[in-house]
């Protein structure tokens, strides 16, 4: 068998792979935030507000994934009208990278709140751009395994950058470490100018149809379904990053060893995502999701109890498990479920779901953690039974045994 036809087969075509290597370097760029930023705005809210400390930090990092989340629709929805989708990308990699390095310069809660919104919209350019372009650039058979190779690409530079940014911060201070992860974050976008080839999207698709940004042809339920379940599978996961300067106190470690704890679930997805994509495209999508989602719950659960940085590190990666079982299939799902010519539109309401998790975790966990530390915990293994229960009941499957 050729190489290309290899390729092909296990879902790793020019575009998957440009893309993830793109995707990769911004990742990077992104995630160095994780660790700091908590450390970063902890130190201001001491000094500027009277609110409790975990609720300012939530609220703060949660801010740029709220506009991400509520203006990704509308990037879908322009990336389907104006037909090109890598524009996009380059455009809103350029105004993360540019927010990020203006952290160096802030010395106020209401700038970096700025700072956040304006690397929301970014981040609300690229994420349902790219995943619409791997919708149109992937193949039913194979596409399991090229969402497991892109998300892979990401799960490298997530896993990497709080480990950086931990390193960056206790060796070299702040600053740095902005400088560092907007280089990054431009690089993504040049890289994604350079390798990255636009599919064209199909012009004859839905032309008779008029064109709206919220079409209800394309809310079907497996695509509500399956964005519920992202929105679960990142609340949960991300209630740790509020609680940083808690968990730091109570397990008495610091900004690095608490990075090693973060990336742990990262490293477990960069092992399993691509195993768990290419399982999808032989057993089918749901049965993996459903069973991520029910694994999530008691790994969530148990990081309230962790009673040192090795049992932290350990339930992380039981979440890395579970997640990695939810992410490739559910957006390999939410790429078969997709129509030409509304794949911006509905892979947003994916991406929009993962978005609202990232954000509406580590905010969650800032105001439940006032009442007792376990609670954020137990409420994210409670959303996550839930969203097994209601991916189970409506939810299709895509993937037909003898059909491939």
């Amino acid at each position: 068998m050729s190489r290309r036809r290899i390729a092909d087969a296990i879902g790793a075509n020019r575009v998957v792979v440009a893309l993830t290597t793109a995707r990769l370097a911004d990742a990077l760029g992104n995630s160095i935030l994780f660790v700091l930023l908590p450390l970063f705005v902890a130190r201001l809210a001491r000094r500027e507000s009277s609110i409790p400390e975990p609720i300012v930090v939530g609220v703060l990092i949660s801010a740029y994934g709220f506009v991400n989340a509520f203006i990704q629709p509308f990037t879908g929805a322009w990336a389907d009208r104006i037909r090109h989708r890598k524009p996009l990308i380059v455009g809103g990699l350029l105004i993360m990278g540019a927010a990020t390095l203006s952290f160096a310069w802030a010395r106020s809660l209401g700038l970096i709140f700025g700072i956040r919104l304006v690397q929301g919209v970014g981040v609300a350019m690229t994420v349902p751009t790219s995943m619409a372009l791997m919708a149109t650039a992937t193949r039913h058979g194979s596409r399991g395994g090229s969402m497991g190779i892109y998300t892979t690409g990401r799960m490298v530079g997530l896993a990497a950058g709080p480990l950086l940014g931990g390193f960056l911060y206790d060796h070299f201070g702040f600053q740095s470490a902005f400088f560092i992860a907007a280089g990054l974050l431009l690089l993504g976008a040049a890289l994604v100018f350079l390798w990255v080839h636009e599919v064209p999207a199909d012009i004859e698709a839905r032309k008779d149809i008029p064109f709206r940004i919220f079409d209800r042809e394309l809310l079907s339920g497996g695509i509500l379904g399956v964005g519920l379940a992202t929105f679960v599978m990142a609340t949960s996961f991300t209630m740790m990053s509020t609680l940083e300067p808690q968990f730091n106190q109570r397990l008495n470690m610091g900004a690095f060893v608490f990075g090693i704890a973060f990336s742990a679930l990262m490293a477990a997805r960069l092992v399993l995502q691509v195993p768990f994509g290419w399982l999808s495209d032989r057993i089918g999508r749901k049965p993996l999701v459903i069973g991520g989602l029910l694994f999530m719950a008691p790994a969530t659960a148990l990081l309230g109890v962790a009673t040192s940085a090795f049992q932290l590190s350990a339930y992380r990666v039981l979440q890395g498990a579970a997640s990695a079982a939810i992410a490739a299939p559910a957006f390999a799902l939410a790429g078969d479920l997709a129509k030409a010519g509304g794949e911006g539109r509905q892979m947003s309401i994916v991406t929009l779901g993962f978005g609202l998790g990232l954000a509406t975790g580590p905010l969650l966990a800032g105001l439940l953690a006032v009442f007792f530390f376990e609670l954020p915990f137990l409420v994210g293994a409670v959303l996550s039974l839930g969203g097994a229960w209601i991916v189970y009941r409506r939810v299709p499957e895509t993937v037909h045994r003898g059909a491939r």
